[in-house]
Parts: C-alpha cells; sequence; structure tokens
C-alpha cells in the first residue's frame, strides 16, 4: 500500500509535468518494492521525458525482466533504443509488442520508425565512402529525428560538417555531447579535426592524444594526429629553407607538405601560396600565378593569395587580372595600401592600351636620351617610304605606317616633359600634342638635318644606302 501511494503521487506530478518529482516518488516505490515491473516502467517513462535515455533503457529492461508481457515496458525499451540509435535492438522489442499485441498501433509506427532510421544508416555509410558529405548530413539529420539521443549519429554529422568546413556548427555539435560525456573519444577528435583544418595545429594535436588516451585504438584520431604532425613539420622546415633563401629545397618541402592531407583546405592554401611565393623568386611567374589560383580556390578569403598573384600579373605585364585582384583585395580590406597598389594596376593597364613607345624604338624604358636617339635612327631608316618603293602597295603601306610610329615615339621620348608624362600614363592631348595631324617626314628631315633633300639609291638588287642632297 505505501508502494502504491509512492507512485500514486508519481503519476499525479507526472501529469503536471514536474518529472523530477515523479521521478523522486517512482523511486521511493522502488524501494519499497522492488519487484514490481510497473514501476519501473512508470520511472522509465519519466526519465525518457527528461531526455535520460540510457538510465531509462535500464529501468524499461529491468521491467520486462519482472514481466515478459509487459507490453508499455517492450515499447518503452523499443523507443529508449531507437532514441539512442540502435534501430535493431529497437526492432526486436517493437516486434515482441506485436507478438503480445498484434494491433498494437504505435509498436506499428515505431517498427516503421526503427526501419527508416536502419535505411538512413545504410545511405550514410555508402554516401561516407563515396565522400558525399552533404548527403551523410542530409542523412544523419532525419534520422537523428527518430534518434535524438544518438551520440554515433551526431557525431558522424559533425566529422561530415568538419571535411565540409563548417567547422563552427562541426565544433558546436562535438562540444554538446562533450559536456554531456567530457571522456568520448569520438567528440574529442572532432574538436581536433575542426581545430587542425582551421590550420590551429598544435592544438588539433592535443584533442587528437586526449582522444587517444580514451581509446588508444582510434584510428581517425591516429591517422590525424600523424598527418598533423607531418604537416607542421614539413611547413615549417619549407618555411626556413625560404628565409635562408634555400628556395629550391622550400619549394621540394612544400610540394611534399601538400602530398599529406587533401583534406585540409586551409593550411593547403597557405602551403601554395608559399609556394607560389617561392616561385616567384625563382621567377617561374606563371607557375607562381597557378600555385595563387589553387590557394584562392581553396580559400576565397586568403588576402594574401590575391596580393601575390596580382604582384605576379604586374610582373608578367597582364594588367587587367591584375586591377582585378587588387578590386577583390581593396572591397575586403579598405587601407591605403591596397588603394595605392589597385592605383598603380590601374595606370599600368591604362599605359597598356596605347602605343607603347619604348617597344616601337626597340629600347628599354630605362634608355638613355642618345640610346633613343640610336634607336630612332635605326628604325626610321628602316622603315622610311623611299626604302620600299619597289614593293607591293601593302608592304608599303604598312611600312609608311610604321615610320610614322617610329616618328611618334622619337618626338615623345626625347622630349623630358613628355616622356614624364608618357611614362606617368597621363594623356598626352592635354600637352598639345596631336597625333592625327603628325608628319613623320618633319622629324625625319629635323633629325637627319641639311639643307638638301634626301634619298634611298639602290646599290644592287635589294640593296639601298641613305644620300643626303
Amino acid at each position: 500500500r505505501e508502494a502504491e501511494s509512492f507512485k500514486e503521487q508519481g503519476n499525479a506530478y507526472y501529469a503536471k509535468k514536474d518529472y523530477n518529482e515523479a521521478y523522486n516518488y517512482y523511486t521511493k516505490a522502488i524501494d519499497t518494492c522492488p519487484n514490481n515491473a510497473s514501476y519501473y516502467g512508470n520511472r522509465a517513462a519519466t526519465l525518457m521525458m527528461l531526455g535520460r535515455f540510457r538510465e531509462a533503457l535500464g529501468d524499461a529492461q529491468q521491467s520486462v525482466r519482472l514481466d515478459d508481457s509487459f507490453v508499455r515496458g517492450h515499447l518503452r525499451e523499443g523507443k529508449c533504443h531507437l532514441s539512442l540509435g540502435n534501430a535493431m535492438a529497437a526492432s526486436r522489442c517493437f516486434q515482441r509488442v506485436l507478438e503480445l499485441d498484434h494491433k498494437n498501433s504505435q509498436a506499428q509506427q515505431e517498427l516503421k520508425n526503427a526501419s527508416t532510421v536502419l535505411e538512413y544508416e545504410k545511405i550514410a555509410e555508402a554516401d561516407f565512402e563515396k565522400r558525399d558529405f552533404r548527403k551523410v548530413v542530409f542523412c544523419m539529420d532525419r534520422a537523428l529525428e527518430f534518434a535524438p539521443a544518438c551520440h554515433r549519429f551526431k557525431i558522424l554529422k559533425a566529422e561530415c560538417l568538419a571535411l565540409l568546413g563548417r567547422y563552427p556548427e562541426a565544433q558546436s555539435v562535438a562540444s554538446d555531447i562533450l559536456r554531456m560525456d567530457s571522456t568520448n573519444a569520438d567528440a574529442l577528435y572532432v574538436r581536433g579535426l575542426c581545430l587542425y583544418y582551421e590550420d590551429c595545429i598544435e592544438k588539433a594535436v592535443q584533442f587528437f592524444v586526449q582522444a587517444l588516451r580514451m581509446a588508444p585504438d582510434h584510428e581517425k584520431a591516429c591517422l590525424a594526429c600523424r598527418n598533423a604532425k607531418a604537416l607542421k613539420a614539413k611547413k615549417e622546415d619549407g618555411n626556413k629553407a625560404f628565409k635562408e633563401g634555400n628556395y629550391k629545397l622550400a619549394y621540394e618541402l612544400y610540394t611534399e607538405a601538400l602530398g599529406i592531407d587533401p583534406n585540409n583546405i586551409k593550411t593547403n592554401a597557405k602551403l601554395y601560396c608559399n609556394r607560389g611565393t617561392v616561385n616567384s623568386k625563382l621567377r617561374k611567374l606563371e607557375e607562381a600565378i597557378d600555385d595563387c589560383t589553387k590557394a584562392v580556390k581553396l580559400d576565397e578569403t586568403y588576402i594574401k593569395a590575391y596580393l601575390r598573384r596580382a604582384q605576379c600579373y604586374m610582373d608578367t605585364e597582364q594588367y587587367e587580372d591584375a586591377v582585378r585582384d587588387y578590386e577583390k583585395v581593396y572591397q575586403t580590406e579598405k587601407t591605403k595600401e591596397h588603394k595605392q597598389l589597385l592605383k598603380n594596376a590601374q595606370v599600368e593597364l591604362k599605359k597598356s592600351k596605347r602605343k607603347d613607345y619604348y617597344k616601337i624604338l626597340g629600347v628599354d624604358k630605362n634608355a638613355s636620351e642618345d640610346e633613343i636617339k640610336k634607336a630612332y635612327r635605326k628604325r626610321a631608316l628602316m622603315h622610311h617610304p623611299d626604302r620600299h618603293s619597289g614593293a607591293s602597295a601593302e608592304v608599303q603601306k604598312e611600312e609608311e605606317k610604321k615610320f610614322k610610329e617610329v616618328g611618334e615615339a622619337f618626338t615623345i621620348l626625347s622630349d623630358p616633359k613628355k616622356k614624364a608624362r608618357y611614362d606617368s600614363g597621363q594623356d598626352l592631348e592635354e600637352d598639345g600634342l596631336n597625333m592625327g595631324d603628325f608628319d613623320a617626314n618633319n622629324i625625319f628631315k629635323a633629325f637627319f638635318g641639311g639643307p638638301g633633300g634626301f634619298s634611298f639609291e639602290a646599290s644592287g638588287p635589294g640593296n639601298f644606302f641613305f644620300q643626303f642632297g
């Protein structure tokens, strides 16, 4: 009678959803009469409402041990198994209920739920092997609707979120589990994995080591720990070789580091950028651009890689690409330095779209006044229309065009003020120089001087000499 009184009080608190008090009274009932199946069944229901499914499972199992025909006991045991992610065990419990009561609609529905969870597990396992991590996350989310207390499903979801680069979500799931069970090796491994993929390798190693203390045979933690240590060592060796100016060795070390773990996106992005820097030092600029491109594909927010690639574009005179990269950088970080880099690239782009007078004369941008004069003399004589008077109309037209361009180039580059404006990318028209009205013959006459005329005379087939009047 005393035990029944405790049970009735527990029922009253359960009805009011005061599950903690209900738990206390059901416990008193069990202590008073430990062989009553319904008391364990009631306490199991209360523990389920409190989310304490493992404890609830123990009570539900005890209730059916005391009375194998206790339908609600089997239902609760099955529900606990399912909530904890053991769908096979849950199915056996629900099948036992149907043996006792073949019309039990709850058991029929829960059996379907257990089958659904098993199906999601099967799909997730196959998709994980295929590295379709998004699909695994989807399957685990669906399975967790029926198995909300399953740490195994949560860990698999968290691991896949980490592999997808969704580190905050993965860490949140793993941290929730660690709050309930600080010794959970799988959760420790996932926390380490997130740190590892965020390039916090030293901290990651600490979590991997802790996971291996809890579970020495944890294969994933063992592999991740080995990779993390190897990656850290290779990267540091590469950095050391670079600082010492041994670029060939640095390149080899960074390349070896890149082969350790293709899944470590952030660290690999830095390694590609570092190798790009090495290539730029070796003047392998196209290879440097390729490495920086790989870096930004892995990490679209990696400013250093954009800056390195932009500089390589500048060095290879790919100014449009350089402007695009500097614009990306300036939009992300609006600093004075980035603004100036963008402005410089825009100036070079503008300059690249007009005639290259240095190229026309065949001289370097740092050519002296004498070098410019010698280059003009050579090119002017080479392209003078009189020299090509016997050629076809098409050739004559082309040579006349080149002759005029040579004159333009000399006019600008031989005048210090015009040259300065040209070099700075300013519009020459502002100086009042209209190249449309330009007469190359006047420049030619002024350069070669003399009061008389000039002509090209043939001294033999295909040979000419220049004759002053």
